[in-house]
């Protein structure tokens, strides 16, 4: 969950492409609901909200801020429907077949929201945020602009990167985390002979495992290399084989948890609370792993500590290309200006101060850089002010089909049942027929 987007990969419309069969009667109609945009029973104009907060402290924090507007602003309300990421996209790929999306919806730019633009379901709020956009963060912006055009505004930015257990990697003898692949699978047998799980890992989810694929094709085809082959719609190429070859190098190791491929992300046997139960030493996520860590697990404290992806010898990429993004919010085609108006004051100085005291993310506006103290939360932020390039999710860089793929075909090598060199093909089969 970059900001640099593939600009011309397949921008087909999909407006009532996707089925809505087995989607929930309660799901659809809590989506442009008859106060939805409207007036309430009060009066008051109502401004549906989704997001993925769903875990502490921003799990109370979004409804807190929301009552908060409220207040100041009385004649608008706020009504939240908080969706874990996974339900999120399946529930808003069925949405799009009904033509109507939720008044503010959560984002991650790329391909997915460009679909979206393209069907007519996201309104261009270029004209509308232009005297205020430019207090955020220029980074945070870029996934969501098309063509000169904003269609979203950041709400965080960040990256991925390693997160690890201080203390076990000193019990491992591991003296500094590793800075290229050979001396991380080194220090991941260093960790597994000393009776450690080396790393966490949500199988089940798939994401968290692309993460690996993604992050070592960049380093070896280089963040140019992989806008060629979206452009191209062709991964077959040697880069992207020799990607797969290397996290099979890992893979071979057993390096994850025992019952990986069942493990989700949140949850009390999940990769987070793993982590932050001090059950493994490292887990490859982005910049909200320490929270989600301390939510699902205990936190492990100061013996929480962050590294940026290796390098890979002989690669193209460099060790300071960040693959990463952020989110953000967009309003729905046709939806409310008081929908707008919060989303102006949400990322506004004050209230983006209290989102990085409380909420442990990253400023996206200029003005709220101050109230960043948290030190590994700072070195992600000395990752993004230092990257030579940006890559976004793949899974939301590409098109849905395309990076639906890439995470699939991922799992699947993860879990022994493809090779790397049919993680390639399947990648380049899906793109191509888009």
């Amino acid at each position: 969950m970059p900001d640099t987007a593939p600009s011309s990969l397949s921008r087909r419309r999909f407006l009532g492409v996707v089925s809505v069969a087995g989607l929930g009667t309660a799901v659809l109609t809590s989506c442009g609901s008859s106060d939805s945009g409207g007036k309430d029973s009060q009066g008051r104009t109502v401004v549906e909200w989704w997001h993925i907060q769903t875990t502490e402290p921003s799990k109370h924090l979004w409804p807190q801020q929301a009552k908060a507007y409220e207040k100041a602003h009385p004649k608008v309300k706020i009504k939240l429907v908080p969706l874990e990421n996974d339900a999120f996209k399946s529930k808003m790929t069925a949405l799009v077949g009904t033509g109507k999306l939720p008044d503010l919806y959560n984002t991650w730019g790329g391909g997915v929201l460009k679909q979206q633009v393209d069907a007519g379901l996201t309104e261009d709020i270029t004209d509308q945020v232009k005297d205020w956009i430019g207090e955020l963060v220029p980074a945070s912006r870029k996934a969501y602009e098309f063509d000169g055009r904003t269609y979203a505004v950041p709400v965080d930015i960040g990256a991925v990167g390693f997160w690890y257990n201080k203390a076990l990697f000193k019990q491992a003898e591991i003296a500094v985390p590793p800075t290229t692949w050979a001396e991380f699978l080194d220090a991941v047998k260093k960790l597994k002979a000393a009776g450690i799980t080396p790393i966490a890992l949500a199988g089940k989810e798939k994401w968290p495992g692309m993460y690996y694929w993604a992050y070592l094709a960049i380093r070896i085809a280089g963040v140019d290399g992989m806008q060629k082959a979206a452009d191209a719609k062709d991964f077959s190429g040697d880069d992207f084989v020799k990607a797969g070859e290397h996290l099979k190098e890992l893979v071979d190791l057993q390096p994850f948890q025992k019952g990986f491929l069942g493990a989700a992300y949140p949850g009390p046997t999940g990769e987070a609370a793993t982590m932050g139960n001090a059950k493994a030493a490292m887990e490859l996520m982005g910049q909200w792993a320490p929270n989600t860590q301390k939510s699902e697990g205990k936190g492990i404290g100061s013996d929480l500590g962050f590294f940026p992806f290796p390098a890979v010898d002989g690669g193209k990429g460099k060790s300071t290309d960040v693959f990463g993004g952020g989110g953000g919010y967009a309003l729905r085609k046709g939806g409310p200006q008081e929908a707008l108006d919060f989303l102006k004051w949400f990322v506004g100085p004050e209230s983006d101060s209290r989102l990085v005291r409380e909420g442990g993310m990253i400023p996206v506006n200029t003005k709220a850089r101050d109230a960043l103290t948290d030190p590994n939360l700072k070195a992600v932020s000395d990752l993004l002010n230092a990257a030579t390039a940006f890559q976004l999710y793949l899974d939301q860089a590409f098109p849905p089909a395309v990076g639906q793929e890439v995470n699939d075909s991922v799992a699947a090598l993860i879990a022994g049942s493809k090779s790397p060199q049919e993680v390639a093909r399947s990648i380049t089969q899906v793109a191509k027929s888009q």
